[in-house]
């Protein structure tokens, strides 16, 4: 068996989103997905070729809407949480103890209330990674003055349910504002000024009760549409470019197939980035292209129009990704990469211009 894992992070928010997969069957889960971040969670599941079963929240969020009902739109996953957050739209409300199973792991949600009533922890079934949520962070943990928190309750939750998992399971956050990224039970246990071994229970209350810390800047909007495990008002999913079938890669690119370029001759700029050489050369060019070599394209974005889509063009498709990021600094909204470039274009059997088809 092998897990696969990656830690993602919202820089708006501060949010870590956790993915973690079963190599042997690609079943997966997704752990506090972002509802701005949908798009590139599931990028990075697709090009892992992994099956998203469920995504998890490990509570009612107030800083950040979750990606949940997206991600169920696009991939067809499930969307689970704790029973307490009574959430609607939800597949699954969780009791302390359940396990999610995805393919030969899975994991187990502990009721850690405290944070919010609703708060849990998710434990691998080995106990080597838990994921808190806003339960315990990296050196604190979360703050318990609204959404029914407790600092008794949290006191608790974090020693009877996080700190008696093994010295050495390893604990990933649901937020770090300071770019630390994991940490362990025994780190914790040692190290945590608000929760280290010899502080009370009276101590930790008496200290979160005077954090005096103001709201979160968007929880009028986060809790409500957190509430409705992420969708939106008008109900219906976020459109993609209106223009083309794009695909954005993990990377942030977005993508166009040769077939699309082919079948909508004149519909949008080609705009070739290789050398004239290379424009001319054995690969030749696609029929009514623009060559605009990709150092020069920075100083002469005047030349072209923003009021035309701009698909970009190289051999492989490399300068031609790098060709959309500057195009997007400088103000154009519709610019997409020919995925694979000319070599691409060619191994589909596609025609060109000046070279050897």
């Amino acid at each position: 068996m092998s897990l696969m894992f990656r830690q993602l992070f919202d820089p708006t928010s501060s949010t870590y989103t956790y993915l973690l997969g079963c190599a042997r069957t690609r079943k997966s889960v997704l752990i506090d997905p972002v509802f701005e971040q949908a798009r590139r969670d599931a990028a990075l599941i697709e090009e892992l070729g992994l099956t998203l079963l469920y995504t998890l929240d490990t509570h009612v969020h107030a800083d950040h809407v979750t990606g949940a009902w997206l991600l169920k739109q696009r991939m067809g996953s499930q969307i689970a949480l704790g029973a307490a957050t009574k959430a609607i739209n939800a597949d699954r409300l969780l009791s302390p103890g359940e396990h999610i199973q995805f393919g030969d792991y899975y994991v187990e949600a502990r009721a850690t209330p405290g944070h919010t009533n609703d708060s849990l922890t998710y434990v691998l079934g080995d106990e080597s990674m838990a994921f808190t949520g806003d339960t315990l962070l990296i050196r604190g943990c979360g703050r318990t003055d609204f959404q029914q928190g407790s600092g008794h309750a949290l006191y608790n939750s974090i020693w009877t349910q996080i700190f008696t998992l093994p010295d050495t399971c390893l604990l990933y956050p649901g937020h770090d504002y300071r770019g630390l990224t994991v940490t362990s039970v025994a780190e914790e246990k040692r190290f945590n000024p608000r929760l280290r071994e010899g502080i009370s229970e009276r101590d930790f209350v008496g200290y979160m009760d005077n954090l005096n810390l103001p709201h979160p800047k968007q929880m009028d909007i986060a809790v409500p549409a957190n509430l409705k495990c992420g969708k939106p008002d008008n109900e219906s999913t976020p459109k993609g470019a209106d223009w083309a079938p794009l695909h954005l890669t993990f990377a942030g690119i977005s993508e166009i197939v040769p077939s699309w370029v082919e079948e909508h001759s004149g519909e949008a700029v080609i705009l070739d980035v290789r050398e004239p050489d290379e424009f001319t050369g054995p690969l030749g060019h696609i029929a009514g292209a623009k060559l605009l070599p990709l150092n020069e394209l920075a100083k002469r974005t005047v030349e072209l129009s923003k009021d035309r889509p701009i698909v970009t063009v190289c051999r492989s498709g490399a300068r031609s990704a790098q060709a959309t990021v500057l195009l997007r600094q400088a103000g154009f909204s519709k610019v997409a990469n020919l995925a694979g470039g000319m070599l691409r274009w060619h191994a589909e059997g596609y025609p060109a211009e000046g070279g050897k088809t």
